[in-house]
């Protein structure tokens, strides 16, 4: 199913970002608002090397040349994650950026 203006998404990204928090994340989970080309994201013009598709998601705009994974869902697990590693359990905050709260 392809990403629509006004449909919920999980985007992951190739690399860890920083989200308007100060935190680092891998992926982010919002409405998405646009997509568009660099002048209308972020008003100005780009040379061929650079990218030049933007996903406006949530409070964030992201270059298109980051995106690994984009999902159409109503959902994503934006809160703590119980983990277990060597069977000790412990919490840790999501990777996943909620861009809709914030």
């Amino acid at each position: 199913m392809k990403l629509t203006i006004g449909s919920t998404a999980l985007i992951t990204c190739d690399n860890w970002f920083y989200a308007p928090n100060g935190r680092l994340y891998r992926g982010v989970f919002g409405t998405v608002k646009s997509i568009s080309n660099a002048e209308q994201a972020l008003g100005i013009k780009v040379n061929s090397r650079s990218a030049d598709w933007f996903v406006e998601i949530g409070n964030m705009i992201i270059a298109g040349c980051q995106i690994h994974y984009a999902i159409r869902t109503d959902e994503a697990n934006t809160h703590r994650i119980l983990e277990l590693k060597d069977n000790v359990s412990s919490e840790r905050p999501s990777e996943i950026y909620n861009a809709d709260e914030e």
